[in-house]
């Protein structure tokens, strides 16, 4: 939980750009607050009483990969934390666009929902091309720390899969140390194409496609201890 005298920084930038969309504007405002995750500590199963399964997503950038691993998955209860509002108007056009019924939205930062969560609660979760925050005097606000790992490890049942993905050599050798250090997860890797190829349930977004990063994207699965 956030500690008011020692405020969390933002491991996140901007949470606006462009205008949003009438279109998207009208979905936050008559959508969202019914898929919206609670503001407030609760359980999942609460959500989608008979889900087999619940997973995390957190920055899901513009919601493509998140909704579309829900039409995959339906019964699964997936939750998705974005604090740019702009994704988050995207990600609730695709769910109204495509249906979905077991996708709930927290706009805004995940490390509040994980403070939520109840022990083992969580199958998988997802880490995709964060904010990388390359300058060294910000590496701080990196999403992956020794503390938010800690909290995921909480929440995540064992067994349960961590997915990150990054295009930022840096980041991923970042990431690599710290989830390797903790005592929580472990790397089944074996072979340079276990990290190198995308996994065969990977979505590819237009964001991936762009290639912002200095490096092919890498995807790196841990499992839960």
């Amino acid at each position: 939980m956030e500690d008011t005298a020692h405020p969390l920084l933002r491991s996140y930038g901007r949470i606006k750009s462009r205008p949003i969309k009438p279109r998207q504007a009208a979905l936050v405002e008559t959508l969202l607050p019914q898929i919206r995750a609670p503001q407030a500590p609760f359980d999942p199963a609460d959500l989608m009483p008979g889900a087999e399964e619940v997973w995390l997503e957190i920055g899901f950038g513009g919601g493509e990969h998140m909704a579309s691993q829900a039409a995959r998955a339906p019964n699964v209860l997936i939750i998705g934390c974005e604090p740019f509002l702009n994704g988050v108007a995207s990600a609730v056009r695709h769910v109204d666009e495509q249906g979905l019924k077991n996708v709930r939205i927290k706009d805004g930062d995940a490390r509040e929902l994980i403070g939520h969560l109840p022990d083992a609660c969580l199958n998988r979760v997802f880490i995709l091309f964060p904010d990388p925050w390359p300058k060294a005097r910000h590496h701080k606000r990196r999403i992956v720390q020794p503390e938010v790992l800690a909290d995921l490890a909480r929440v995540m049942k064992p067994g349960g899969k961590l997915r990150f993905a990054t295009d930022v050599a840096g980041y991923a050798d970042w990431a690599l140390e710290r989830v390797l250090a903790s005592p929580d997860f472990k790397w089944a890797a074996e072979r340079a194409d276990d990290w190198r190829v995308p996994p065969a349930d990977h979505i590819t977004t237009r964001y991936e496609e762009k290639r912002l990063g200095d490096c092919e994207p890498v995807f790196f699965d841990f499992e839960r201890v």
